[in-house]
């Protein structure tokens, strides 16, 4: 997978976790606006609002890389359902694993892939407009899925799906595809075969120092 697609997941993912209406709210009115958005209306505002952000702080992130850490870690913490995406991409690794170990693979998997490539967000085209195409139910009750489009001047529309479901009272994310490559399916297969000769905490603690990569080019 190609390194600006790899930016583009995080990019739509920060999308659904970029938003003010979902982070702590100051009341139990706020709360309850929160909870009654649609998938669909999340993914159309917050899309919008991040993009108009990346673009607006475009030159103090490029001056500061650890603003723009902080900015891409604690934003994609808020809606981005890391445990329960990350059970996903351990997949069979994961049958039987106690919590803890899923959010030490977790965090580990999102501070690599923040450290890699959060930079890359400034080279995003933030001149983009999103469409929403539909919102569907995933088998078996999972969720739903909200197809979108990012819209371009001189060139394809980009498809992003985003999957999701209720947790804790909201809708989060567990898996974003653009142009059919999954986040979720991407890294399972990349560890899969590091899974198979190592524990969870190993390969966690070797995401966390470094010795393993999150990588965009599986």
């Amino acid at each position: 997978m190609k390194r600006n697609v790899l930016s583009l997941l995080i990019a739509s993912a920060l999308d659904l976790a970029a938003a003010p209406t979902l982070a702590a709210p100051a009341d139990a009115t706020s709360a309850s606006m929160s909870a009654s958005l649609s998938p669909s209306k999340l993914v159309l505002d917050n899309s919008q609002r991040v993009l108009a952000t990346l673009e607006k702080r475009r030159v103090e992130f490029g001056k500061d890389r650890g603003a723009l850490r902080d900015f891409v870690s604690s934003e994609f913490s808020q809606m981005f359902d890391r445990d329960y995406a990350a059970r996903q991409v351990l997949g069979r690794h994961g049958r039987g694993a106690s919590d803890a170990d899923v959010k030490l693979f977790a965090d580990a998997l999102a501070d690599n892939l923040m450290q890699r490539y959060g930079s890359s967000l400034l080279d995003f085209n933030t001149q983009l407009r999103v469409r929403i195409k539909s919102e569907s139910a995933l088998p078996r009750g999972l969720g739903v899925k909200v197809s979108s489009e990012l819209l371009r001047s001189g060139g394809e529309p980009i498809p992003v799906d985003y999957l999701m479901r209720k947790s804790g009272g909201s809708w989060k994310v567990f898996d974003v595809m653009v142009e059919g490559v999954s986040f979720v399916q991407t890294f399972r297969q990349q560890f899969d075969n590091e899974l198979t000769h190592k524990s969870i905490k190993q390969v966690a603690a070797e995401l966390r120092n470094g010795q393993l990569q999150a990588d965009a080019s599986h």
